[in-house]
């Protein structure tokens, strides 16, 4: 084949890879509107409790610092985490095709020796709040087999942890809501 035609074929072979088809257009519009009706009615119910909503394309992150949710170097949930929680438990428990994955992390400051009796390092810690949450929000209606949690411990940091600001920003749990069957 000439080099000029070669050129031509890889561009078709391009524009056509890159197209989409109406149904998978249209699945992902829908999708975008879905999350931003979720990302509306989130906020709504979160107003005023220093939860952070992100939207990304596809999914819808809710970032809680821990002071929200536990007391201070605790990893069981504080009256007023519960009654956070039990706000976004309803919209959360009504989301059919959707994977619910709460997040743990926390700063770089290694456990002090009472957190140390319960948890080797960060990471256990971080494990056993998200999965406190993880709990919490499966006993207020969100299915089971919709939900899962992770701990990071200190990994992946938001902010420096060289400043308390920083450290506290660090120290946070986080809901992603992605639809089924996608990372």
């Amino acid at each position: 084949m000439k080099p000029g035609k070669l050129a031509v074929v890889a561009c078709l072979m391009l524009a056509v890879s890159g197209c989409v088809t109406k149904k998978t257009y249209d699945k992902e519009a829908q999708m975008a509107a879905e999350y931003a009706a979720l990302n509306q009615k989130l906020t709504t119910e979160l107003s005023g409790d220093r939860a952070q909503i992100t939207q990304l394309q596809n999914e819808l992150k809710v970032t809680m610092v821990n002071e929200i949710l536990f007391p201070e170097g605790g990893w069981r949930l504080s009256p007023k985490g519960e009654q956070t929680l039990a706000k976004i438990a309803p919209t959360l428990s009504n989301l059919p095709g959707q994977q619910v994955v709460v997040q743990g992390f926390t700063d770089n400051e290694p456990i002090g020796p009472e957190l140390r009796s319960h948890f080797p390092s960060n990471l256990e810690l971080s494990s056993a709040r998200a999965d406190n949450v993880a709990r919490f929000l499966t006993s207020k209606g969100v299915p089971s087999n919709s939900i899962s949690a992770q701990g990071f411990g200190e990994a992946r940091p938001v902010a420096s942890n060289s400043t308390p600001q920083g450290k506290a920003q660090n120290r946070r749990v986080e809901i992603v809501i992605t639809s089924a069957g996608r990372p």
